[in-house]
């Protein structure tokens, strides 16, 4: 039994696309939509302008807010979780992102959606308001064409409509809804690598829900059910095919991340299974090297970790991802490098007393990197080039739509320099515990349904 039930299947839907391996596809272009093209830019004074950022069309405006990590042990928690429902959010190939955003006019103080264009020469935002304002519980999220789904709640049914500039104003494709009883909740999952769908969770009692939500024929379109109460979601290839999930049976248990192949019927495989007891989360994954950044309470208490899709070398985790008195939390991975695991960056968003910044961290690497964040930074977003460059979104008073660029520190050579001859830790050893935990199995990750991929040694 489904948790949700379909209204509005007659209502106007998406253009639907095929998934294409590689690169993520770009949609077909809405009707009226005006496609990639958009509206030119007002000249102004190169002294107005931040150092990365543009001038927005409209007064600076405040961030709907950040995300904090959730208690890893609370279903439906965990930084997976926390990562899908982040106030700005980025579309898988990095051309758009979309927020929620509160207008700075006093008199006319409104929610309204807001979306940033990523790749092109500059960033630059373009308000999406309708004639309503938004309520701040609301979802948005990019497609790669650049219209932006949003998902309101009236009562206890969930809304969906894609929104897109069109002239001086917004145009509203409505897709459907979706009446979910008895308080369920649903929540969008992160943008699907195609570029032209988009997913939700729906957690009923004994099993949750996959609904295709954007991208379906006739509005939204049940594709799985799930035994059991799931969270977070992270996509293990560049189709939107392979989706993991973190699943707690029913009647509770520990946490494991699943593999679930929505290519036929909702398949579900084991993905995580470090120990018997243990919460095992995924809360990244990279579709080129195979790299996985994990959350785990294996080693006896809740800490980060890194493994390999498709290895049978165990989980490991670094000392250096747990500095005293702060929260770590990973949010995007360096891709293009092709069965290259260990040498990926990885950012991290660090939270403390002083705030939020940012890490950087490699699995070959022995060092956690701090650095400060750009001010105004929407914590807990950004991106990696392939070339190592980290991408991070900010406003402020100066700069209502900048991007930073923040190249990743290097590390020293493993063997060398002053501070090998007293480290004690490499940043690639299972443990710092005094007694390494009762592990049954390293990661199964080679039961994971994934073909045509070489894994690595």
């Amino acid at each position: 039994m489904t948790a949700c039930a379909i209204e509005g299947e007659t209502t106007g839907a998406a253009a639907t696309v095929s998934p294409v391996s590689g690169e993520a596809g770009k949609a077909g272009e809405a009707e009226g939509s005006g496609g990639r093209e958009e509206p030119e830019e007002p000249e102004r004074p190169e002294a107005a302008r931040g150092p990365e950022g543009t001038w927005g069309p409209y007064e600076p405006a405040k961030s709907h807010g950040v995300v904090d990590p959730l208690v890893p042990d609370e279903p439906g928690g965990g930084v997976g979780a926390a990562a899908g429902a982040a106030a700005f959010t980025i579309a898988a190939d990095g051309s758009y992102a979309a927020r929620l955003t509160l207008s700075a006019a006093a008199d006319s103080a409104a929610w309204f959606p807001e979306r940033w264009t990523l790749d092109g020469h500059e960033p630059y935002a373009v308000p999406l308001p309708l004639d309503q304002p938004e309520e701040p519980d609301s979802d948005v999220l990019p497609l790669a064409d650049g219209r932006v789904l949003i998902r309101r709640q009236v009562a206890n049914r969930h809304t969906f409509s894609l929104l897109y500039p069109t002239g001086p104003g917004t145009g509203e494709l409505p897709l459907g809804a979706l009446a979910c009883p008895d308080g369920a909740r649903l929540t969008l999952l992160p943008p699907s690598p195609d570029g032209a769908s988009a997913y939700a969770l729906s957690v009923g009692e004994h099993s949750t829900a996959v609904w295709l939500v954007a991208g379906g024929a006739f509005g939204p379109v049940h594709v799985a059910d799930v035994p059991g109460r799931c969270s977070g979601g992270v996509w293990l290839d560049r189709a939107g095919r392979l989706l993991a999930l973190d699943r707690q049976p029913v009647g509770g248990g520990p946490v494991k991340a699943v593999a679930v192949d929505l290519g036929r019927g909702g398949e579900v495989t084991p993905l995580l299974q470090i120990a018997p007891d243990s919460n095992d989360r995924l809360l990244l994954a990279d579709a080129d090297s195979g790299l996985l950044l994990i959350r785990s309470d294996a080693p006896g208490h809740d800490r980060l970790g890194w493994g390999v899709l498709g290895s049978c070398l165990p989980v490991r985790f670094p000392e250096c991802l747990r500095p005293p008195d702060v929260a770590v939390t990973p949010f995007a991975v360096q891709p293009g490098q092709m069965l290259m695991p260990e040498s990926c960056a990885v950012a991290l968003r660090i939270d403390g007393a002083a705030g939020s910044w940012v890490g950087v961290w490699r699995p070959t690497g022995r060092r956690l990197h701090q650095l400060a964040a750009p001010e105004g930074w929407l914590a807990g977003s950004g991106l990696w080039t392939r070339d190592g460059v980290l991408k991070l979104p900010y406003a402020n008073g100066d700069v209502p739509c900048g991007v930073a660029l923040v190249e990743a520190p290097a590390d020293e050579e493993r063997g060398v320099g002053p501070a090998w001859a007293t480290a004690t830790e490499s940043g690639m050893q299972p443990s710092a515990a005094d007694a390494p935990p009762a592990v049954c199995k390293p990661v199964p990750l080679g039961q994971a349904p994934l073909v045509g991929r070489t894994a690595p040694g």
